[in-house]
């Protein structure tokens, strides 16, 4: 082989090795991004992702990088040295049933009889008992009366025959056992075997939400009309299971009322409609499906971003110290926000106060997006585009900078989700967000639930109008 030959050779096998290290190069840099993005995910909690609460692993304390548990000696259980002890509070008088007057029967220096006189200033003890509950039950019997002509004439059917075996109280009973307290049909039924005396059968229950969910449906209704007209509403969105079949549920909330809806998904053409004339200021996070409001009548979520910025400064390099800053500046946001709140500072101070911090939350943002680093340059860009709906509450009264409203109110539902996997039909459904609307509109507008209840099926029995949701507004 002559010397050309070799060089050739040589040469070839170079380029053959270059192509092998490039494509390893290659492979590592690929499988670096991978660990590191798998990485960040393992070490995703509820401080710093929009998982919640019940994902973080024992000990973790939904702390960034997992924290550490609390060790024994720090500080013991219960209520702690100088903390102001709570107590029960005496029922009024007025609904005491019976009272038992104590009187000394003598001086206790002289052993002189003692009169009977009431002191202002007694001292009192209450005992609370139920007694055993008894169900009342109406029978109706029609007789036939033979004539003496020889016909049997029976009694005519009468309007106040009832339709149900069960009473308007018993089937609200049950519709706030299933679909307020989220007990189970086959549990609810030995409930109410236990407590009050009445056996029931898992079809019965079955039928008996679906007349509560009619009754119900005039008060849900209105409580979706308050709802549009609010000049400030909280939404957010969850899953939902329909027989294993995904769906989305999303709830919108105000200060007077509470809506919940199930729906096949979330995208925009879905839930457009949910909202009506989209009057007011919507407070949510930055889900893409929710463009259809004007950005310059939302407010974007602060512990969304907060949780976002942990996850920046959980990172290393530049990311870090992007991530460092911007959580240095909502600390002070949530700082000013909360004096304000608390009467420290006036409207005036507030917002002038919050202005440079402003300022400064979007030059950081601008200057995260110029960096071009992976998976946070995108997210600020994301956030700067929301730019007209992160500083809302600053300028309007009445609006809130974080969605925990709707978050609370959605929580309920997840919990009953996670327990029951969902509902078997479309009717389960129906009576799910019916109830769940019912129940917390009638909360916030400090209603007895189960008396609200009892009242529209009452209403159903008679063929009147419901009791209002909003009586007393």
């Amino acid at each position: 082989m002559d010397a050309q030959q070799q060089i050739a050779d040589l040469e070839a096998a170079l380029v053959a090795r270059d192509a092998e290290i490039a494509a390893l190069i290659t492979q590592v840099v690929a499988l670096t991004r991978q660990v590191a993005a798998l990485t960040e995910k393992l070490g995703q909690n509820s401080r710093n992702s929009h998982l919640p609460p019940s994902t973080d692993p024992p000990g973790s304390g939904g702390k960034p990088g997992g924290g550490k548990p609390r060790s024994r000696g720090e500080r013991k259980r219960g209520g702690q040295r100088g903390h102001r002890g709570a107590r029960r509070e005496l029922v009024p008088e007025a609904q005491v049933n019976d009272i038992v007057d104590l009187y000394p029967a003598e001086c206790e220096n002289c052993w002189a009889a003692l009169p009977e006189v009431a002191d202002p200033h007694a001292k009192r003890g209450q005992l609370i008992e139920v007694p055993p509950i008894q169900p009342h039950t109406t029978e109706w019997r029609r007789h036939a009366v033979t004539c003496l002509c020889g016909h049997k004439t029976p009694a005519a059917y009468d309007d106040t025959i009832p339709t149900s075996p069960f009473g308007p109280r018993l089937m609200g009973m049950v519709a706030l056992l299933t679909g307020v307290y989220h007990v189970s049909r086959r549990r609810a039924a030995t409930l109410l075997s236990d407590l009050v005396g009445v056996p029931i059968s898992l079809g019965a229950i079955s039928a008996v939400e679906a007349r509560v969910s009619e009754a119900v449906k005039p008060a849900v209704d209105e409580a979706w009309t308050r709802v549009e007209g609010a000049a400030v509403k909280h939404t957010d969105g969850t899953s939902w299971l329909k027989a294993g079949t995904l769906l989305a549920l999303w709830t919108i909330a105000s200060t007077a009322a509470t809506v919940f809806k199930i729906v096949t998904d979330g995208s925009r053409a879905t839930l457009q409609p949910l909202y009506g004339a989209l009057r007011g200021i919507l407070v949510s996070d930055r889900a893409k499906t929710l463009g259809f409001w004007a950005m310059e009548r939302r407010q974007i979520c602060w512990a969304h971003l907060l949780r976002k910025f942990v996850s920046f400064a959980e990172r290393d390099g530049p990311s870090s110290t992007f991530g460092r800053d911007l959580l240095n500046y909502t600390s002070i946001l949530f700082e000013y926000w909360h004096d304000y709140k608390a009467g420290k500072l006036d409207p005036a101070t507030f917002r002038a106060w919050m202005a440079p911090v402003r300022a400064q939350v979007e030059e950081v943002l601008a200057r995260a997006v110029a960096a071009n680093l992976a998976q946070v340059s995108g997210s600020c860009a994301d956030m700067l585009a929301h730019k007209l709906a992160l500083w809302t509450f600053v300028d309007r009264d009445g609006v809130e900078p974080t969605n925990n409203h709707a978050e609370r109110e959605l929580r309920a539902f997840v919990l009953w989700r996670k327990r029951s996997f969902g509902a078997q039909s479309d009717r389960g459904n129906l009576f799910a967000e019916r109830l769940m609307t019912v129940a917390h509109t009638a909360r916030k507008q400090g209603q007895d639930v189960l008396v609200f209840l009892t009242g529209c099926c009452e209403a159903q029995a008679a063929g009147t109008r419901g009791p209002s949701l909003f009586a007393a507004a």
